[in-house]
């Protein structure tokens, strides 16, 4: 797969999971050629994983070369002037055809020049770029604002009718160009917060069929429901957290990337304590805090309160933005006391009357009713069963940061606030030692996990321990090779060439300070592994003892899936270690 659009997320293998919202999307996709798919709304709060998911579908099309055509544009927090977003619109929608149709990767980002679309056009005879440059040069000229707009937002519906051709059209943070678009050039006084309702027709296109996303779930709803009326957009809420393994192997994979040292048992302790949120786990493990060590349980704890907690903290300055922007209308000892309530008891819907009682508020049941109501405005609540009942997020992580935001707050000026606080150390350790009561079933999840990634599991183990035994992991040790191993250096995936100069790989290398090096094959597969691997293995190793004769190298094999009856009699003929499980300790 090529990668043409850079995406948000860095390596392509720190996305993981999202395996429901992939399949859901690409059965989708499957039936745009047939104008068949209705247009699509996600809708998941910030740091959620949509860009990274929008950005990865346009790379996947876009490297399949098939039957749909991607087009991905990202509408900044950013004022522009109308005539600007024209012409950025155009120029992203045309450089992303011709980079699919010349196979030209740079064109994606690298966007041409209105001339030099209108060059391609008249050299491949497509008469619509020429026609639409002209027409947008003069309406700018002119100052014709909405039609150089009409021109530039249509063009994926039209050129899909004229050239017939299938096209998605992806618009990342939606709500935005109701917010930041402006008819004066200085981009100060004329706001223009119709231009969602550029889609109101064009959503309904079979032929160009839109997929937009918002971070702010509540202001989304609200323009698509103005502007998009009469279910235009079908909508899929996202839910910002990772299944359990598929968040594990987050953790896993950030280590690595990031060369963090952790421990299979600190993995899923980091796992738990940031709720299976991606970009949570992908803070504490890049965490700059002073002293950071994520093999130890005080250590995972000390970074994870450390993100939460410290302003300056990747995490707590992301969400201290989102909580700014939404607060903005709302910001009083009041409301703030009524969203804590909320979010600390989600578990049930509340009326306005119910909160003016137990929170003893002194505004009238009117004026709690309208901040609720612009609460859910601002994404901070949800509307519940009915107008006069809500209901505080779900979302874990944002408790986290509206307890430690808020708490200290309100108990300044109601000091009897101070006895319903908690101590969030104290409960990240608690949280911990539920962890290690479920021993059988974390053991459960590290065999599953094992099947997708056990060069990480098993590489995290060995670096974890510094001395130990190959007995304790292996069978078929020789007496010899079983004394303890003082672990110099742990790598995964080292490249060595045969004398033709064919590149092969070696899992997982683990050196001893004895000379001692013991060279691990990871099968993943759930079959048994058949005599020709562990043939094809043991040719891999002699190539290495040739590259280092001065070092003792000792094979292991591992396969989930157990070894053939032939397999399992060579290895014993040849003494190679094997197993096919990991523990969890």
């Amino acid at each position: 797969m090529q990668y043409p659009l850079p995406e948000s997320i860095g390596l392509p293998e720190l996305l993981v999971g999202r395996k429901r919202e992939f399949q859901l999307l690409n059965n989708w996709i499957e039936f745009i050629p047939e104008h068949l798919s209705k247009s699509r709304a996600i809708l998941a709060r910030r740091k959620s994983g949509k860009t990274a998911i929008l950005q990865r579908i346009y790379n996947r099309l876009w490297s399949e070369n098939g039957k749909v055509i991607p087009f991905y544009i990202n509408f900044a927090e950013k004022k522009i002037w109308l005539a600007d977003l024209a012409s950025k619109y155009y120029r992203t929608f045309a450089s992303q055809f011709i980079s699919f149709m010349e196979r030209d990767e740079k064109l994606a980002v690298d966007l041409l020049t209105l001339e030099q679309i209108k060059e391609y056009g008249i050299s491949k005879s497509i008469k619509p770029f020429v026609n639409d440059v002209d027409s947008i040069l003069y309406d700018k000229n002119e100052e014709n604002l909405d039609s150089m707009w009409d021109t530039a937002a249509s063009a994926p519906h039209r050129y899909a009718k004229v050239l017939n051709k299938s096209y998605l059209t992806m618009i990342d943070e939606f709500q935005n160009c109701g917010e930041y678009v402006y008819r004066d050039k200085t981009c100060s006084t004329a706001q223009d917060q119709t231009i969602p309702g550029t889609w109101h027709d064009l959503s309904e296109s079979k032929l160009a069929p839109i997929l937009v996303t918002g971070s702010y779930v509540g202001w989304l709803i609200n323009i698509i429901d103005k502007y998009l009326e009469a279910g235009r957009l079908k909508r899929y809420e996202m839910n910002p957290y990772l299944e359990p393994e598929a968040s594990l192997e987050a953790v896993y994979r950030y280590a690595e990337v990031f060369k963090q040292p952790i421990t299979n048992e600190s993995a899923f302790q980091i796992n738990r304590l940031c709720m299976s949120d991606p970009f949570f786990i992908s803070c504490v493990i890049q965490s700059d805090f002073e002293g950071k060590d994520l093999t130890t349980e005080e250590g995972v704890i000390n970074a994870v309160h450390h993100e939460i907690t410290y302003r300056s903290s990747e995490m707590s300055m992301t969400w201290g933005e989102y909580i700014e922007l939404s607060l903005k209308r709302i910001n009083s000892i009041n409301s703030k006391r009524i969203l804590l309530h909320l979010t600390k008891n989600s578990d049930r819907e509340w009326t306005p009357k119910e909160l003016k009682e137990v929170l003893g508020l002194s505004i009238d049941i009117k004026e709690i009713n309208e901040l609720l109501h612009n609460m859910v405005k601002a994404d901070l609540i949800i509307q519940g069963s009915s107008d006069f009942d809500f209901r505080g997020l779900t979302d874990g992580t944002l408790s986290l940061i509206l307890r430690n935001r808020f708490e200290k707050e309100i108990a300044s000026f109601e000091p009897e606030f101070s006895e319903t606080m908690y101590d969030l150390k104290e409960s990240f350790s608690n949280e911990i030692e539920k962890l290690k009561k479920e021993k059988r079933s974390l053991q459960g999840m590290v065999n599953h996990l094992s099947g997708m990634m056990a060069e990480y599991l098993l590489t995290c183990e060995f670096r974890s321990k510094k001395r130990f035994k190959l007995s304790h992991y292996f069978s078929n040790i020789n007496e010899n090779d079983d004394k303890e191993l003082n672990v110099q250096n742990v790598k995964m995936r080292v490249k060595i060439q045969r004398d033709d100069q064919k590149e092969m790989e070696l899992d997982v290398v683990v050196e001893s300070d004895d000379r001692r090096v013991v060279v691990v094959e990871v099968k993943k597969r759930r079959e048994p592994s058949s005599i020709n691997m562990v043939k094809d293995f043991m040719e891999k190793v002699e190539i290495y003892k040739q590259l280092n004769t001065e070092k003792i190298i000792i094979p292991a094999f591992f396969s989930i899936g157990g070894f053939k009856e032939e397999a399992s009699q060579l290895c014993d003929e040849i003494g190679l270690a094997i197993s096919t499980h990991i523990p969890f300790v």
